[in-house]
């Protein structure tokens, strides 16, 4: 990357290149603004601690984590308002996350300033983890 910084598209969302590994999620996650560059660090953060050796990548302006490469179970993205988070197999998930989805198995989870549950997060990212992934 240049020394420039990336671009913010519409709701605040960084333009990062496609790429594989931790460094273009960590890119990701540097150019998220204001709270939600911490909170993107804690979702990384807890990601690995909860699924240990996880396969990263950015893809479509989001980061995505899985199990093997192009298999995954979990992606973010920046809104205005919110950090959607996305398990693609969220409706096998106990608790189900809360927001629907246009497609059948996804759920969505929507993290706001001040409100962002880490103990389910975290209990969802380890349960995703053993589900079939989506392949993208």
């Amino acid at each position: 990357m240049t020394g420039k910084s990336p671009k913010l598209l519409s709701g605040g969302n960084p333009q990062i290149p496609k790429g594989y590994g931790d460094a273009p999620v960590q890119a990701y996650i540097a150019a998220m603004p204001g709270w939600k560059r911490a909170v993107g660090e804690r979702i990384d953060a807890l990601i690995e601690k909860a699924v240990p050796g996880a396969e990263k990548a950015v893809k479509w302006n989001s980061p995505f984590y899985g199990m093997e490469k192009d298999i995954w179970f979990v992606s973010f993205h920046c809104f205005d308002k919110y950090i959607k988070v996305s398990f693609f197999r969220g409706g096998s998930l106990d608790p189900v996350p809360p927001v629907a989805s246009k497609v059948a198995d996804t759920r969505y989870y929507h993290i706001h300033e001040d409100d962002f549950d880490e103990v389910q997060f975290a209990d969802w990212v380890k349960q995703a983890s053993t589900l079939p992934g989506e392949k993208m």
